[in-house]
């Protein structure tokens, strides 16, 4: 007996940044189910899906953030919870979307006796049920090996592109460290065509300290230009606002941040009001609470990106050619 199935997509999104989910059902035009998630009074939750997903492609978007009261440990947990509702639902695939990966930055041993959490965040989501999963911009690139399985490593690249390319003339791209010099000297490659130069700035961080940075010395010719800080987050807005007064002191004109995630922890919004930053260009992968929009902050949506790479992982397609074969970042 012979019979032709029809391939089927499912779309969930946990309670973390359900308009992001929203805006990637509409480019893919699908429908975003319905994950019926209820909390219990202690706090537990329970997802069931309201339709039978039964040998579906199922795709679960959670970014990694606490808000609404939540943690970002609640919001990880709920994933999961609903990626192993859909394993028992005899979904035929399950990827686990993460635009902003928790824990990232937790990817090695930097002293003795720490954890390794990104390993271990990775290892849960296969635990659960998940095939693959997608992320955005991964704070580090050994993350991908973490996960038993495929990966696909998205960059908000273009995005941030097309704005310099439709704001910005001539400008330095600069590296706030020396680890993201690559992902910064490409950014320049591809806006050459627009006058762009680059730089980094020489970073050091105090042992055993968090969220702590000094920014010591900028190293390339800034004098006279704007210069474009390109990260993959701002959390405290230390990193950030220090290279920013050291690029200003050192000649530059104006100076624009641009990074992936906009996490803005503690002190980061009073930060970035009070520093001589003009433009702080983010995505849309974490949401952005009222309180936290500033005149100076402006949001790109990072939507069609993901909706594309979806789509090419739903067709067994290849998500590199999205990126001319540059998406890991």
């Amino acid at each position: 007996m012979q019979k032709v199935t029809t391939k089927r997509m499912s779309l969930y999104s946990g309670r973390t940044h359900p308009a992001l989910a929203e805006e990637v059902a509409a480019h893919l035009g699908v429908t975003l189910g319905d994950a019926n998630i209820v909390q219990f009074a202690n706090g537990e939750v329970r997802p069931r899906f309201a339709e039978s997903i039964r040998g579906t492609d199922v795709f679960v978007m959670q970014t990694h953030y606490g808000c609404d009261g939540r943690s970002i440990n609640d919001s990880i947990m709920e994933q999961l919870i609903m990626i192993d509702a859909a394993h028992r639902a005899s979904a035929k695939r399950i990827t686990a979307v993460c635009p902003f990966y928790g824990y990232a930055r937790q990817d090695r041993k930097a002293e003795g006796r720490e954890p390794i959490t990104a390993k271990l965040v990775a290892d849960m989501f296969r635990a659960a049920g998940a095939k693959r999963m997608i992320s955005i911009d991964l704070h580090s690139g050994q993350i991908q090996g973490f996960f038993d399985g495929p990966v696909d490593h998205l960059t908000a690249m273009p995005v941030l592109e097309n704005y310099v390319r439709e704001h910005a003339d001539n400008p330095v791209i600069v590296s706030p460290d020396a680890g993201r010099i690559k992902v910064a000297e490409r950014m320049a490659q591809h806006l050459s065509d627009k006058g762009a130069d680059l730089a980094f700035i020489y970073k050091r961080r105090p042992k055993g300290t968090a969220n702590v940075a000094e920014a010591k010395e900028v190293i390339g010719d800034v004098e006279g230009r704007l210069c474009i800080l390109t990260d993959d987050m701002i959390d405290s807005g230390g990193t950030i606002v220090a290279a920013a007064d050291v690029l200003l002191a050192r000649g530059a004109t104006e100076v624009w941040a641009m990074a992936t995630h906009g996490v803005l922890s503690g002190p980061a919004i009073d930060r970035l009001k009070n520093a001589r930053i003009e433009r702080v260009v983010l995505t849309n992968t974490l949401p952005l609470p009222p309180e936290k929009q500033i005149d100076k902050i402006e949001v790109l949506s990072i939507a069609p990106l993901i909706a594309d790479a979806l789509n090419a992982v739903f067709d067994d397609t290849s998500v590199s050619e999205i990126f001319g074969g540059e998406n890991q970042a």
